[in-house]
Formats: structure tokens, C-alpha cells, sequence
């Protein structure tokens, strides 16, 4: 069995077992720490960010370029951060340590209309004012 530990502000550190099919986020919603990872793993809402230790990087799988681009969505991404649906705790990760990020993910922007060109009113020949287009 692979453990996990988990530093969640205000919480210490969180030493989470589980198998070693159980992805990083399986094992931080099942602890009940604050990871909503609100896709069930589909890399979609970058709810399951985690930021891990450095010594730890080299040691995992590098993340692709569709969660890489997800990554590059949050506010809070550090040059160490990852989804957690995306990294499976096999025994070689035994005792690998993540932090919790304070914030998860940005809001989705809004659309919105063009603003509205002022209409400038311009005198015609007639005298009268006019609006230019």
C-alpha cells in the first residue's frame, strides 16, 4: 500500500492509505479534505489541483498537454502543480506528498456584449442635428 500525505491549511499533515489504484483525488475526497473534484476524473474542472513536492516531481509521469492546459486555467498553479485524477498511487509513489492549494480554480468567464459606440450628433446642412454612424 502506497501512502499518501496531504498538507491542507489548517489541517497539518493527512497520512491517506488506500490501493494502488486509487488516484490522488479518490484518496483526498475519501479523507474529506477539500478536493471536489467535481468531473470524477474526466480533466475538465481542475477542481482536484494539487500542488506537490518538489523532490516528488521527477518521480512521477509528466502531465500531458490536455492537462497541462487545464493547469494553465487556475489562478493559483505553481510550477509543481497537477490533477489529482491524474496521478494513480502506485507502490513507487509511496509516501508522496502534496499540498492543497487555498483556491482551485477560476471562475468561468462571461460573455459579454460589445460596448455600446457613443453617437456623436452632428449639425447637418439643414441645421438640424443628426447622428453619425
Amino acid at each position: 500500500m502506497a501512502d499518501l500525505i496531504v498538507a491542507a491549511s489548517g489541517d497539518g499533515e493527512n497520512v491517506l492509505g488506500g490501493t494502488a489504484t486509487d488516484t490522488v483525488m479518490e484518496r483526498v475526497r475519501q479523507a474529506g479534505l477539500p478536493v471536489r473534484g467535481e468531473c470524477d476524473g474526466s480533466m475538465y474542472c481542475g477542481t482536484c489541483h494539487v500542488i506537490v513536492d518538489p523532490a516528488w516531481t521527477g518521480r512521477l509521469t509528466p502531465p500531458g498537454e490536455e492537462e497541462t492546459d487545464l493547469l494553465d486555467t487556475l489562478l493559483d498553479r505553481q510550477q509543481t502543480s497537477r490533477l489529482g485524477c491524474q496521478i494513480t498511487m502506485t507502490d513507487e509513489l509511496h509516501g508522496l506528498r502534496v499540498r492543497l492549494p487555498g483556491t482551485l480554480a477560476r471562475p468561468p468567464r462571461q460573455r459579454t456584449a460589445a460596448p455600446e459606440r457613443p453617437t456623436t450628433r452632428l449639425p447637418g446642412a439643414d441645421g438640424q442635428a443628426h447622428s453619425a454612424g
